[in-house]
């Protein structure tokens, strides 16, 4: 009888807890993860996510696109995509899928402690939408000034703020910046399905 080697990546999205975990010990948990993306919440769990389809990748690169094009034209701030890693202030580690912020911190090593004023996640076949609904929250609870969820099974773009009930948005056609994005408005075309 053949001997069955379990492949940890046929498993993916996974979650396991290790507290209180250092910068030098994650970044020695992701090199054992070299095909997946991970993040860190607040309680110490660590989740492993697969590399998304290539239609969920190119929604992703639209909104980078969009998103740093619209930051150029106004000459203000910074945007990454999904390959950027935040340490938050809450103690999480989150790669949003598109990031834009003002001021970054010029001390704290490779990942100083600090909230990006605007993120926006694309949910991806992958996402548990309740998953993908508190992380937002956290995000808001972080110090984000504002997020947005682009949900392309549902048609919907939710938009996060740090006061009252987010605003959900019912097969838009473009949702416009508020706050620290103030003039920005992204079109959706291709990013929702038509």
């Amino acid at each position: 009888m053949a001997a069955h080697t379990i492949q940890l990546e046929d498993f993916l999205p996974a979650t396991f807890t290790a507290p209180d975990l250092t910068d030098e010990q994650f970044l020695a948990l992701c090199e054992l993860f070299p095909d997946a993306m991970l993040e860190y919440t607040e309680e110490g769990e660590v989740i492993v996510m697969p590399p998304t389809d290539p239609k969920n990748s190119a929604r992703v690169a639209l909104v980078v696109h969009r998103l740093l094009t619209w930051a150029e034209q106004s000459g203000r701030g910074e945007v990454c995509g999904p390959d950027g890693g935040f340490r938050l202030p809450t103690r999480a580690r989150r790669s949003p899928d598109a990031t834009w912020f003002e001021n970054y911190p010029s001390t704290g090593g490779r990942y100083p402690v600090f909230a990006p004023q605007f993120v926006i996640e694309v949910r991806s076949p992958d996402d548990r939408i309740s998953r993908v609904r508190d992380k937002m929250q956290r995000y808001i609870a972080a110090g984000v000034l504002l997020a947005w969820l682009i949900d392309p099974f549902e048609r919907t773009v939710s938009i996060y703020r740090p006061s009252g009930a987010p605003e959900v948005l019912v097969d838009p056609t473009s949702v416009a910046g508020e706050g620290p994005v103030e003039g920005f408005v992204l079109d959706l075309k291709g990013i929702l399905p038509e």
